[in-house]
């Protein structure tokens, strides 16, 4: 099923558009919200809400990747879920580090959006950073700042010890932050 095809369903307000998308995204949104809540129920919500968010956004939003506009929704709501669930009690230590950092480049993007910058400027800017990558490293950077998964399944699935793989991150985050600083958006 083309995403074209979904996304004027949407558009056209036809109801078969969830279904289809559930059909299409429903693992892949599962699985990132999965990644940072580890509850099925919470993960579950999370999916159905992405739906509901989607239908609210698409008209006026045309999304050109639609996996990503949809990805980025759950991400959103299970983060938002578990900075909820956790607001009294501590946060387990692999989403707090991951929250943590990935605020910090959040943070870094919105001070960029403050200065007026143009959302299609900062999108080129981080895709010909990691562009720049090597497979490797786009993989690495991606799965933990995108996909949120923990050091140790990074490090797993590239035969690398977790210190290397954090290594390999303030690496690579500190070449985002330069070119940031050089392109004057810090």
């Amino acid at each position: 099923m083309e995403d074209t095809y979904i996304i004027d369903l949407f558009w056209n307000r036809d109801e078969n558009a969830i279904q289809l998308v559930d059909k299409k995204y429903n693992s892949t949104c599962y699985s990132i919200a999965w990644k940072i809540l580890r509850n099925r129920e919470d993960s579950e919500e999370c999916v159905n809400d992405t739906w509901f968010a989607a239908w609210r956004y698409i008209p006026p939003q045309r999304p050109p990747k639609l996996a990503a506009f949809l990805g980025k929704i759950t991400r959103g709501f299970a983060i938002d879920m578990l900075r909820k669930k956790y607001a009294a009690k501590r946060m387990d230590l692999h989403m707090a580090d991951i929250t943590e950092e990935t605020e910090n480049l959040n943070a870094a993007i919105i001070h960029n959006l403050d200065e007026h910058m143009e959302a299609e400027e900062l999108i080129e800017m981080i895709n010909r950073f990691l562009g720049g990558l090597s497979d490797r490293d786009r993989d690495i950077f991606v799965q933990r700042y995108w996909a949120m998964e923990s050091m140790k399944n990074i490090a797993a699935r590239h035969k690398m010890t977790e210190g290397a793989v954090k290594q390999n991150l303030l690496r690579n985050k500190r070449k985002l932050k330069k070119i940031l600083e050089k392109e004057g958006r810090l």
